[in-house]
């Protein structure tokens, strides 16, 4: 069967930014592979060169909707008879083979667990009674697995028509708009679609590491960890250590250290041909010291300023999916 990772970049130059730092990331694991790497995007024209060699969707500005509508179409846009979608502000830390050999067979899945009861942008013992269904799959949709066909395109179809009730079943909006992660949650729960239990190896976003990460894109390091003991241990989380190979940052994360330092490596490897101790060096001094050395000196300096002039407000990230 062909393979494919889809990702999608609309709206926001930013989006198309974070595109280019994960096909940057996927291509450098997969040099000579057929897994394909396709980018639907409404702007094309803004691409770097060494990109040539993904494939590209055109879409016109606004043509699947505002907010998170757009993943509600997966099923239209996957371009192959295994599609996993990713969202732009992952990195790929390793070869992607053995995600699809995971998810093989599923018309459409994800990485999680049902639930029956708690709250997930809503009370879910009370839509799962609304619906009659025993349970709905939790997961974190920066990775969606397709098959399409008939079964996959009932899961989407039912999906984008939850969203025009989505107030009124109960579920609570993310960012003022209609989150895409319940709304398919609860087709793949109407339509018999089960998520793939999570082991810590296809992807984990920064949610899932309270203690932490050591990463790596370029030597295939990505140890995300979540100590039992941690004040903010996330119980989500089976695992005390999660080695995904794809780590999806969130909000403003993408602006932070080490996902910047990555995308300099990257950036320095494959679109200037560089080795990548001379990359390691060049984001260790142009960046990371100048950066670490600047927070460090926030960190001691922040309670004299808070003393003297109280709290800011906290901003809106710029990156609104999340």
């Amino acid at each position: 069967m062909s393979r494919a990772i889809l990702t999608l970049a609309v709206g926001e130059l930013l989006y198309l930014q974070l595109a280019v730092h994960l096909a940057r990331s996927f291509r450098y694991w997969h040099r000579g592979s057929n897994l394909r790497f396709v980018l639907a995007t409404d702007q094309p024209q803004n691409l770097p060169d060494d990109l040539g060699s993904i494939e590209i969707i055109d879409l016109e500005p606004g043509e699947f909707g505002e907010g998170f509508s757009p993943k509600l179409y997966l099923n239209e846009l996957a371009p192959a008879e295994q599609t996993l979608f990713v969202d732009a502000d992952c990195l790929c830390t390793g070869p992607l083979d053995e995600a699809f050999d995971r998810f093989a067979g599923h018309d459409v899945s994800v990485i999680g667990r049902p639930i029956s009861e708690g709250e997930w942008f809503g009370d879910v013992s009370e839509i799962c009674e609304s619906f009659d269904i025993p349970a709905m799959p939790k997961f974190n949709g920066g990775a969606y697995y397709l098959e399409p066909g008939d079964a996959c395109d009932a899961v989407y179809e039912t999906a984008q028509s939850l969203k025009s009730e989505y107030d009124e079943i109960g579920f609570e909006r993310l960012r003022t708009h209609p989150n895409d992660e319940v709304l398919v949650s609860l087709a793949m729960a109407l339509h018999d679609q089960a998520p793939v239990p999570e082991d810590g190896t296809i992807m984990n976003s920064t949610l899932a590491c309270p203690g932490g990460m050591d990463l790596d894109v370029l030597r295939g390091t990505s140890r995300l960890y979540n100590p039992s003991d941690h004040p903010e241990h996330n119980d989500w989380y089976p695992l005390e250590e999660m080695n995904p190979a794809l780590v999806h940052f969130l909000g403003h994360e993408t602006s932070q250290h080490p996902y910047r330092r990555e995308a300099i490596r990257l950036r320095k490897v494959m679109r200037d041909g560089w080795p990548v101790w001379a990359a390691d060096a060049w984001a260790a001094l142009r960046f990371s010291m100048p950066w670490l050395t600047k927070e460090r000196t926030k960190d001691l300096l922040r309670p004299a300023y808070h003393a003297l002039f109280g709290t800011r407000s906290i901003q809106k990230s710029a990156d609104s999916r999340h």
